[in-house]
Parts: C-alpha cells; sequence; structure tokens
C-alpha cells in the first residue's frame, strides 16, 4: 500500500516532485508509525465490514481500527466479536485485495488472545490492538495479552495505547500518571506503535464540547493535557514515541461538495484553483486548523470518524518542497558539525543543530507521504485524491 495509491499513476507523477513509498504490514515500525495517517474507525458490529474496508482501501485509508469498545453497546459485544471473526475470515478469501493495516479495539485484556485464537489464518491480516483508557495499571496486562497472542499465532502485533484517562487529565494526578504510562510503554517499545489521545473523553470529564469552529487547542485545559503528553511521551531523543492527533467529531463536509461544481461551470477557466480554494474555507476550516495545530504540536496522523476526513489528514501530511529543501540542506554530511545556512528559498536561516530533529522527521514523513512539486498546494492534493 501507500498513500495517494488510489490515484492514477501519471496524476501522481504530476503532484509529486517525490512520491510516496510502499510498504506493508511487515515493514519496520518506525515507518508504520508514521505512515498511519488518518485512521479511520467502524464499528465492528457492521454486518458489511468487508465491503466497507475494500472501500476505504480502494480510496486512500491505510489504516482502519474497528471497535469493540465504546462505539458499540455493552449487550453487543459478543455478536460483534462474531461478526469480526467472520468479517475477517472472509476478508482472508479476498486473494490480491490490497487492504489497510487494521486493529481491533477492544475492552479486556483478553479478548486479545482469545480474538486472536478464534481468526486462525486470517490473523495474517490483523496488525495490532488498540487500547482504551490506558494507564500503567490498566495498561500492563492489555500488553502482556499482546505478548501471549504474538507467542501463539507467531504473527507481529502491535498496540496502540489510548490515552484518555481521568487521571491523565486532572492536574494533581497527570505527572505520575504520564510516568506510570511511559514505564509502561518503555517496556513493551517494540510493540507500541503509536499513542493516540482520546480528547472526547477528556472534554466529557467537564460536560464539554467543542463547538464545529474550535479546535481541541482553543479549548485549554484539553490543550494542557496534550501539551503535556507530548513533553513526557513525545520527544525526538529518541525516548519518544508517536502521538497522533485527536478526533474530529464533525462530518458535514462531503465529498460530493467539491468536483460536481468544477466539472458542470463552463465560467471556471482560469478560476479552477480560486472556487476549489473557497469551498475547501467555507467547509473544512474548524478541521483544517486542527490538522494544522496537530502538526505544530508534534503529533502526527489523526483518529477519524468518517470518511471523508482522510483526505485532508493526508494532503496535509504531504511534505512541501520548500520543508524537503530545508531538511536536505540542514542533513548534509558535510553539515554534520552545526552552524548556520540561508534556506535555498532564501526566506530564513536553517541552524544545523537545532533544526536537525526537526528535518529528520520531516525526511520520514517525505518518504511516507511523498513532496509536492513545487508549484503544488494543498488543493490540488485534496483535489486529486476525491474520487470522480
Amino acid at each position: 500500500m501507500r498513500h495517494f495509491g488510489h490515484i492514477a499513476p501519471e496524476v501522481r507523477n504530476r503532484l509529486f516532485f517525490r512520491e510516496p513509498c510502499s510498504f506493508t504490514a511487515d515493514s519496520p515500525a518506525r515507518l508504520l508509525a508514521a505512515a498511519l495517517g488518518a485512521t479511520l474507525y467502524s464499528p465492528a458490529t457492521r454486518p458489511r465490514l468487508v465491503d466497507d474496508v475494500l472501500k476505504q482501501g480502494g480510496r486512500g485509508v491505510v489504516s482502519m481500527v474497528l471497535c469493540l469498545e465504546d462505539s458499540i453497546s455493552d449487550e453487543e459485544v459478543p455478536d460483534a466479536e462474531d461478526n469480526l471473526v467472520r468479517q475477517f475470515t472472509e476478508l482472508d478469501a479476498r486473494d490480491g485485495a490490497v487492504l489497510p493495516l487494521l486493529f481491533v479495539r477492544v475492552r479486556a485484556p483478553e479478548q486479545i488472545p482469545d480474538l486472536a485464537r478464534r481468526l486462525g489464518p486470517a490473523v495474517r491480516l490483523l496488525s495490532g490492538f488498540v487500547v482504551p483508557k490506558f494507564t500503567e495499571e490498566r495498561g500492563i496486562p492489555f500488553l502482556e495479552a499482546l505478548q501471549t497472542a504474538e507467542a501463539e499465532t507467531g504473527r507481529r502485533l502491535f498496540a496502540m495505547p489510548v490515552l484518555e484517562s481521568p487521571e491523565l487529565l486532572y492536574r494533581e494526578s497527570r505527572v505520575e500518571t504520564l510516568e506510570g504510562i511511559y514505564r509502561a510503554i518503555d517496556k513493551f517499545r517494540d510493540r507500541v506503535l503509536a499513542l493516540r489521545l482520546g480528547v472526547t473523553d477528556f472534554c466529557s470529564s467537564y460536560g464539554l464540547r467543542r463547538a464545529p469552529d474550535m479546535t481541541a487547542y482553543d479549548v485549554q485545559i484539553v490543550a494542557s493535557v496534550i501539551s503535556d503528553v507530548v513533553n513526557m511521551l513525545g520527544r525526538a531523543d529518541g525516548t519518544g514515541f508517536t502521538v497522533t492527533g485527536p478526533v474530529w467529531e464533525y462530518f458535514r463536509v462531503q465529498e460530493r461538495m467539491f468536483k460536481p461544481q468544477l466539472r458542470r461551470s463552463p465560467f471556471l477557466e482560469g478560476k479552477v484553483e480560486e472556487l476549489r480554494a473557497e469551498l475547501i474555507e467555507h467547509a473544512m476550516d474548524g478541521l483544517l486548523r486542527e490538522i494544522a495545530l496537530d502538526q505544530a504540536n508534534g503529533l502526527l496522523g489523526k483518529t477519524c470518524i468518517h470518511p471523508s476526513h482522510v483526505l485532508p489528514v493526508h494532503a496535509l501530511s504531504v511534505v512541501s518542497h520548500e520543508e524537503y529543501s530545508d531538511a536536505q540542506d540542514i542533513l548534509r554530511p558535510e553539515r554534520g558539525g552545526g552552524g548556520v545556512l540561508r534556506s535555498a528559498y532564501t526566506n530564513k536561516m536553517n541552524e544545523v543543530k537545532p533544526h536537525r530533529a526537526w528535518a529528520e522527521r520531516t525526511m520520514l514523513r517525505a518518504e511516507v507521504f511523498g513532496v509536492a512539486h513545487e508549484d503544488i498546494s494543498f488543493v490540488e492534493l485534496l483535489a486529486a485524491g476525491i474520487p470522480g
């Protein structure tokens, strides 16, 4: 699979100075963590889950979570587990299908080895499990269960802990909780692919819900948690983990809003870019601002609950030609001793030592999401990815 692999090769060639790389579920963990992108959640109760997975995979989704936790009611869990096993078995029979990375969000540790056993040969399609309400005390049994499932199936499986517990939110217990989380995930570092933020649960502890024109960063109590999570768990010194962006709850954006107008109007010559930009600005402003703030605050990828969120996340994850140029200059071997240099775009100074970690992260993002041509903007990347 690859990002933007669902669009025609000639279109990718026009958009990308450096195209996104190909990867599989067996690729190195560092690459997969960066490549998660917009991780689309779906309730495991859906009767046509196979069709959903194939459809979304064909539209550019590279990671999905099939949920047995908050998205379904307590009494639905047994039937949802049975459905999940049936659907994985059917997917396994679809030879040649390109599938997203598939994860299952569980409720209890014992579900992990139980589901892995019940999947049988279809476990080869499973990349891992999402662990809810993760703390050191609650999380360790899940991670130990993951080890058991790996040993029994011979399949490499990853965990993605969700940071959403009240202990993490409350100021008086936050630092202690983060220290405990770090101890747990550091012990199982090779199997923790990424950390996910449960911002909806944070808001619920105070009876809050952000409006569609507000980002998670406008809710100060939530912003403070994100800041502390990145501070203690997302460091770029080799001790940190990939932290993904919080869910965007609104999905008023519909893909059909974009291309039909662009195809039908006879008055668009020379104004296509302007119209596209206007449509995007009015329909996606809150989501786009939050994605930009995710990246500015050290987060990579995003939890998504609607397919219309996927393309914006991926389009804004593509590295610009200017970013790529700066990163290349900073990482040149002859710059290893440090120093300051003017950027090739002659609009900034690049300080080699302070900007090295940024440059390394940018080059990893360039590998998985690609580098846009100099004259290609987010708008072209978004428009090209929308199904015709």
